[in-house]
């Protein structure tokens, strides 16, 4: 079942007349359109695409599963006078991406009930098929060049902000689009700092270096953590290498259908404590990756009861924070498999790499 049929078939179960969607990443994943100011209406049997001129050669060449509406001046006001022709009583909107000016148009416009919903397409992204799956692997690929550019190139005396610009494009050369998001290089202290965005900081002899970082290939999303010292650390960091090794080792063991992201947030943070860390762990320990950056499933926020699936791709980043002495977080990408998990990361090494 493609896409667009599974959510037709979905909007059919939950007793809509249609569902009108906004947000532009769910638009794309339905139906492969990239461009901008573009909505659907989907009724059980038929997919309307919503858009104007500056987009109609786009529309033919990318979306091949929907009826393009064009508008003149607004676009809510083409979804209204669609969704009243077509006498939709009940109208599913994605709450979460639809702001309140917005809404209070379409409510007025539109003939029928608006019902609100949380996550109805995101849900559905969850799961990844083999294109998917293709384009992330590509985007890790990419992101895993990446990082071998900056340990060859990475000495003393170069700025936090000009490692982050150098990987930034070194991706783009191999193929990447952009980034998945501000590249973070924190070095020295200031690895304690979770995210911790580049700065114009000198990196020093004997500094760790925590590097989050990822790019988008095809629109889909890598993430990957790695940490490292330029030069002798001290050595207290070493040992905190191993733990946080260690943790992420254990998550990615764990990961299976059906545990919930409870069972492996709990591990990563009963282990850490357990090594005397506890209150330097405060984050979540993972989440899904995709389209966005930050999606479902994962060991995080409102994904704590949900369990793991197969085809779900999700994070495995522990760390542990030390204030004035250094942060250490490894951040590979798993495929839940039927069996378990796979890693679509190279592995990070057992020990601290020291440059």
């Amino acid at each position: 079942m493609d896409r667009m049929t599974a959510l037709q078939a979905r909007i059919q179960d939950k007793k809509l007349d249609g569902f009108f969607v906004t947000d532009t990443k769910n638009v794309t994943y339905l139906t492969g359109f990239t461009g901008e100011e573009s909505t659907l209406l989907v009724t059980p049997q038929k997919a309307y695409f919503v858009t104007d001129s500056r987009f109609t050669e786009q529309f033919k060449q990318q979306v091949h599963n929907a009826e393009m509406i064009l508008h003149q001046d607004s676009m809510f006001k083409a979804v209204c006078k669609l969704a009243n022709r077509l006498q939709l009583t009940r109208i599913g909107f994605e709450a979460v991406h639809l702001n309140y000016a917005d809404y209070e148009a379409f409510d007025l416009l539109t003939q029928g009930t608006l019902v609100p919903t949380r996550d109805f397409v995101e849900t559905q992204r969850e799961i990844k098929d083999a294109n998917e799956l293709a384009s992330i692997t590509q985007a890790i690929a990419i992101a895993e060049k990446g990082y071998q550019h900056v340990i060859a190139t990475i000495k003393p005396g170069m700025r936090e902000i000009d490692v982050a610009n150098d990987l930034d494009f070194f991706m783009r050369g191999l193929g990447a689009s952009n980034v998945s998001f501000e590249t973070i290089v924190a070095s020295g202290t200031r690895s304690a700092m979770p995210h911790g965005a580049a700065t114009e900081k000198k990196i020093e002899k004997g500094d760790i270096v925590t590097l989050d970082w990822g790019c988008i290939y095809h629109g889909y999303m890598s993430d990957l953590t790695r940490t490292f010292a330029v030069g002798e650390p001290d050595p207290r960091l070493k040992t905190i290498y191993q733990i946080v090794y260690q943790t992420n080792q254990k998550v990615q063991k764990a990961l299976k259908p059906g545990v919930l992201g409870r069972v492996i947030n709990d591990l990563a943070h009963n282990t850490i404590n357990d090594a005397g860390y506890g209150k330097y762990f405060g984050h979540g320990t993972g989440h899904g990756i995709g389209l966005s950056i930050h999606e479902g499933p994962g060991a995080w926020g409102p994904y704590l009861d949900v369990p793991a699936a197969k085809g779900n791709v999700v994070t495995d980043e522990p760390g542990i924070y030390v204030p004035d002495l250094g942060g250490v977080r490894i951040e590979d990408d798993l495929l839940v498999t039927a069996a378990g998990s796979q890693s679509l990361s190279q592995p990070a090494p057992s020990e601290l790499l020291v440059l």
